[in-house]
């Protein structure tokens, strides 16, 4: 292992689990673990071995890891939705190591060399896939504009993403310092706070009165989603890449009266690849992302700490095992 994220997910772990962590006494279907468990599914790091009859990658080549626990008979191919298969979990969820143990052992299926990408900044592969996941069944291409609710995270890689791919991206978000995030990841066109302007409103005043082409949610929020439903124009595609932790309101009349194509993503299935190949062509540079690093011995108040209680200051503090 060489540096692992932290996620959302594990915060949630951390505070209210086991959520994803199979309980004591009730083992994952297919790892055969239970809590505790190493926590971290966002890594990078060498390959120490291979396993007998695997070829590539080569012993001290640089990887990520596609975190899956799939059952042996889930294929991982295109046009395979491997990510919904049953019993899906994640290393560093429901066992098999996780990033933050010194090492792992890993399927070869999902382990993806890295080139000449830096070990601290290749952990954001995991979560820039999600973002790839959920810029893919959008439709979305470039001459487009995309309105993302939220500069959390999963929001600024998701508008990394759409900035890679050519649309015009328009951010709508609250706090101050994200903010202030937006456009110095460059990664927003304009930046919007629905404190201040009528998003909807501001939305069709950019695109001469049209409206967004296609909306990201990504908060779990659902005013959130209420604003991408009013902005976008007629007949566009609304994607929800959040997990939400309550049955949101969802304005059904609006859907309807507008024919909104409202579509939803979960993880990521054979975007690891596309993902690695934008981050190596220079289409999106990972460093501004990373708001620290830690070494393993201060995990807690310099990582779940500062990302709990701090969260609007930070996007990603890698961990150094």
């Amino acid at each position: 292992m060489a540096w692992c994220g932290i996620l959302g997910t594990d915060l949630h772990e951390y505070m209210d689990g086991p959520i994803f962590v199979p309980p004591a006494g009730h083992p994952h279907p297919i790892s055969g673990e239970e809590a505790p468990v190493t926590l971290g599914h966002e890594f990078s790091g060498t390959v120490a071995a291979l396993g007998k009859g695997v070829t590539g990658p080569e012993v001290g080549e640089r990887v990520v890891v596609e975190p899956y626990i799939i059952g042996d008979d889930v294929e991982a191919k295109p046009g395979v939705s491997h990510q919904l298969s049953p019993d899906m979990n994640f290393i560093g969820l429901g066992g098999r190591g996780g990033g933050l143990a010194e090492r792992i052992v890993a399927e070869r299926r999902w382990v993806h060399p890295v080139g000449d990408i830096p070990l601290d900044q290749a952990p954001l592969i995991e979560p820039l896939s999600v973002a790839h996941h959920a810029f893919t069944p959008s439709d979305a291409e470039s001459g487009d504009v995309a309105l993302v609710g939220d500069a959390g995270p999963i929001g600024l890689l998701t508008a990394a993403i759409c900035k890679a791919e050519g649309p015009t991206v328009v951010i709508s978000e609250l706090s101050q310092a994200r903010k202030d995030k937006a456009p110095a990841t460059g990664v927003a066109d304009h930046v919007l706070d629905p404190s201040e302007v009528d998003v909807a409103e501001k939305v069709r005043e950019l695109t001469g009165g049209r409206g967004a082409d296609v909306g990201f949610g990504c908060s779990g929020v659902d005013a959130v989603l209420d604003t991408l439903l009013d902005a976008v124009r007629p007949s566009a595609v609304v994607v929800n890449v959040s997990v939400w932790g309550h049955r949101p309101s969802v304005d059904m009349h609006k859907l309807v009266m507008k024919e909104i194509d409202l579509r939803c993503t979960i993880s990521y299935a054979n975007d690891h690849k596309a993902t690695i190949e934008l981050v190596q062509q220079g289409r999106i540079d990972l460093e501004p992302f990373i708001t620290g690093r830690i070494p393993l011995d201060d995990p807690v108040e310099g990582g779940f700490g500062q990302l709990i209680n701090h969260n609007q200051d930070h996007v990603k503090i890698p961990v150094h095992p």
